[in-house]
């Protein structure tokens, strides 16, 4: 990578930023009931972060309490974030949503960001993991009556969840992946969509949507399910809508020529410059990268497009066998997981790298935008409590990488140049 370029970029950025300040730009608009259009939709990706369990107090991440929750208030407001993703979810774990503060402290974090950005879209996750726990939650009536069923007193089953010939049972060590084709499946799936919605979350990631679509021919499943979750917002979500995305490896979810998603999201798919070390750029064509792939259909909004918006994401998912090695054919970033080969480098090259990333997919793809990363976990050796954090690293936040003034700038620059 040319880090004169990086340099130059810096310096454009920053006159952008100050121009930004001293101009009268037109607000962006992030108006929008029942339906989204593509330009509010695109303003909204254009100003999200990764920001995961932001709205899961306690102990989210393994034993350890965070205590910096109202540092991470201030950063919303600081940069300006409108989509908040990633924000609740469990990884397993599911006998957490019986504990009432789960859900009372996760709404009472919404209403105190919509305090001062009512626009501000929280993402809930479904994800295609189950363990066992699943077995301790009740089923709530009103997911039975939704699905046309009578009333029952009991519990999730995991095992009534499985995929009955064995496919991904067991993928995750003691979790499997659920079967959508299974009907307690979409009953898990539809009390997590309805209760975050209830919540007040108006955007929801169903993840890796070809797993748990494993049986699913022709996305008939996937089709009835999602109707469903979409027409539960029409009537208890904040501006009767809710935001749908998933992991697309085939670029989108289209039946009839209608996207059964609103946007599409991939990982970045860093590419590693083997004789520089620990140096990366992005590349169209490198392995599964989504840019210039994604699909055209008609969007769940009533629009046409000839390619559906989509994020790309700094995505965590481990590390190799042989760390801090390059492998042009790995998924693997210099031996990790693309987080935590972003947390490791210097602060100045993080910073220059999220100028470099934001430009190069802008410039790549229009139908491309980069959802800043300000909270993930990562597996890399660390002293921040096993999570990369954007934060400006203060005293309110001792944990912090220090991005946050970085994202900041480069949003200010790209809204001055609109």
């Amino acid at each position: 990578m040319d880090m004169r370029i990086l340099s130059i970029a810096v310096i454009l950025l920053s006159f952008l930023a100050s121009a930004s300040a001293q101009s009268a730009s037109r607000p962006l608009d992030y108006r929008f009931d029942g339906t989204i259009s593509r330009e509010v939709l695109e303003n909204y990706l254009d100003r999200s972060v990764t920001m995961a369990y932001f709205l899961v107090t306690g102990r989210p991440e393994g034993n350890r309490e965070y205590r910096y929750r109202d540092d991470d208030i201030r950063l919303i407001e600081n940069i300006g974030a409108k989509f908040i993703g990633r924000a609740i979810y469990r990884w397993n774990g599911e006998g957490l949503l019986n504990d009432p503060n789960f859900w009372t402290n996760a709404r009472a974090l919404i209403e105190q960001v919509h305090g001062f950005d009512s626009d501000v879209i929280f993402q809930g996750c479904l994800f295609e993991t189950i363990s066992r726990e699943v077995n301790s939650v009740k089923i709530p009536a009103w997911v039975f009556r939704d699905f046309g069923l009578s009333v029952e007193e009991r519990t999730f089953s995991y095992d009534a969840m499985l995929n009955p010939d064995g496919k991904l049972v067991n993928h995750w060590g003691r979790a499997s992946v659920p079967d959508v084709t299974r009907l307690e499946t979409q009953l898990w799936f539809y009390y997590l969509a309805g209760s975050y919605i209830d919540l007040g979350c108006e955007a929801l990631h169903v993840g890796q949507v070809s797993l748990i679509g494993m049986a699913d021919t022709g996305l008939k499943e996937w089709s009835r399910l999602l109707a469903r979750i979409r027409a539960y917002a029409k009537t208890h979500a904040r501006r009767h809508l809710v935001l749908i995305d998933a992991h697309v490896p085939t670029w989108g979810m289209i039946v009839d020529g209608v996207s059964l998603l609103d946007f599409n999201s991939f990982p970045m798919r860093i590419k590693e410059v083997p004789d520089k070390p620990y140096e990366c750029v992005l590349e169209v064509g490198h392995l599964d990268s989504m840019y210039k792939k994604s699909k055209g259909c008609i969007s769940p909004s009533g629009w046409k497009c000839g390619s559906l918006p989509y994020l790309v994401e700094f995505d965590n998912y481990g590390r190799s066998r042989t760390p801090n090695v390059a492998d042009l054919k790995s998924h693997f970033v210099w031996g990790w997981d693309e987080i935590s080969w972003f947390a490791q480098q210097p602060q100045e090259y993080r910073n220059k790298w999220l100028v470099y990333a934001h430009d190069w997919v802008r410039s790549t793809d229009p139908n491309g935008h980069l959802q800043m990363p300000v909270s993930r976990m990562i597996t890399c050796p660390n002293e921040t409590q096993g999570s990369y954090r954007a934060n400006t690293k203060s005293e309110a936040c001792p944990i912090g990488y220090s991005q946050e003034e970085t994202i900041k700038a480069i949003w200010k620059g790209e809204q001055a140049a609109k």
